[in-house]
């Protein structure tokens, strides 16, 4: 006879969600830009502003007219395994099992989803006003304003001193989500600027499995800026070392300009290296 430990049923569960979703993280961005303009601004003496106004997109919360349609399996004759036509109660049998898979795995993927964005509930039709209320106590969330289906309007700025990397955006409550902008500071007195959220996906399957069809694009293989219109500018009077645009930089007042126009045609995401004075 096997012995259950007390408790270990809903260790497996939460174990199950845990896996879940650790793999729509890796699989899925949480967030993506939409129409937005950002600019950082990173003197040489390590002083920086960093700017996005514009829409954010959260994932989770959009909705698609997308549905995956219902494909009957091949039926076979028991005796001679040869292919023949399925009757109408095996379909309806087939049917029946497909729906039941589906709805489970939408269960499944939407408290996997919970678990990734701080207890929100990705379903709960207050889920946008209620992430907009927890921005707005956050310093430099000048302006947030929920649009409806995933789209957030917002306004943030912040400036100080890099003496520690930074990430933008960072989320109270979330215990991961992607990150658009990335400023690392480097022993050497160089700082390395990423911009992965403004690239496209890192693998083809970065949208695949999202929600089982809530996000919108979930099974196109998109990447993060599927429907991202913007542009990412750096200001610096640092050396510049190394950088991805287009163009190279370009004379801007008291120093230097590097410009990259983020869309779906985006083919890598940002990124340059600066030399900040020690």
């Amino acid at each position: 006879m096997r012995h259950i430990l007390p408790g270990s049923g809903n260790r497996r569960v939460f174990a199950g969600l845990a896996v879940a979703a650790l793999s729509l993280l890796v699989a899925a961005c949480i967030f993506a830009p939409g129409k937005f303009t950002s600019q950082l601004d990173l003197r040489k003496d390590r002083s920086f502003a960093f700017r996005y106004t514009g829409e954010i997109l959260m994932v989770p919360l959009m909705k698609t007219d997308k549905d995956e349609p219902f494909t009957a399996n091949a039926c076979h004759d028991d005796e001679t395994y040869e292919e023949r036509d399925c009757t109408p109660a095996e379909i309806a049998d087939q049917k029946a099992e497909w729906d039941k898979q589906r709805e489970e795995k939408k269960k499944s993927d939407a408290q996997a989803a919970q678990m990734l964005l701080g207890g929100i509930d990705p379903g709960n039709p207050e889920a946008g006003k209620e992430l907009a209320d927890k921005l707005r106590r956050q310093a430099g969330w000048n302006k947030v304003e929920y649009l409806g289906n995933g789209k957030f309007d917002v306004d943030f700025g912040i400036s100080g001193k890099l003496d520690h990397d930074f990430v933008f955006p960072t989320m109270e409550g979330f215990p991961m989500s992607n990150a658009f902008v990335q400023v690392m500071l480097r022993q050497d007195g160089t700082v390395r600027i990423d911009a992965p959220g403004f690239g496209p996906a890192s693998g083809g399957a970065a949208m695949a499995g999202m929600m089982s069809g809530m996000a919108k694009g979930s099974d196109s293989g998109e990447g993060p800026t599927a429907l991202a219109d913007g542009t990412f500018t750096v200001l610096t009077n640092a050396q510049i070392l190394a950088n991805d645009t287009d163009e190279g930089p370009r004379p801007a007042p008291n120093g230097q300009s590097l410009t990259w126009k983020v869309n779906p045609r985006t083919k890598a995401p940002p990124t340059a290296l600066l030399k900040m004075d020690r």
